[in-house]
């Protein structure tokens, strides 16, 4: 077997709990291998220009209709096209944002969608699990829903 050419950081379950602190929100995401961008449920998605510089609102969830709604207004980091896992392409707004993961916290970046319809409001993309191992049999590993 060959060596890793880092040093992981953390092993992460399929789904673990993460917290969002400039958002204010705790939720359950999926480890997404194969996406390469994270994505966060948003509903009511705005853009907005204010000194000079854009910003975005929008509504967001914790988990599933039923959960509290957080209105969000947060500085805009990109816009990017982004292809679904159904292979659509589309225009998607993205913003930078501190996570914490168990004992991590490091900043990521987020494309906002509308997620309402999947089981969980947020993906950890491949970007956001630099230097992470995805152990895809477990869930939880740092910390219980």
């Amino acid at each position: 077997m060959k060596a890793l050419p880092y040093q992981a950081k953390a092993v992460i379950g399929r789904r673990e709990m993460v917290t969002l602190p400039e958002i204010g929100l705790t939720l359950c995401c999926k480890a997404d291998t194969g996406a390469r961008t994270s994505s966060l449920h948003a509903e009511d998605i705005e853009t907005f220009e204010e000194h000079g510089h854009l910003w975005v609102s929008f509504v967001t969830r914790g988990s599933g209709v039923e959960s509290p709604a957080h209105s969000v207004r947060m500085h805009l980091h990109d816009r990017r096209k982004v292809t679904s896992s159904n292979g659509q392409a589309e225009w998607r707004y993205i913003i930078r944002t501190p996570m914490q993961l168990g004992e991590l916290d490091y900043p990521v970046e987020l494309s906002l969608s509308d997620r309402r319809n999947m089981r969980h409001p947020m993906l950890l993309g491949r970007r956001a699990m630099r230097r992470l191992l995805v152990a895809p049999g477990t869930a939880f590993l740092h910390g219980e829903p």
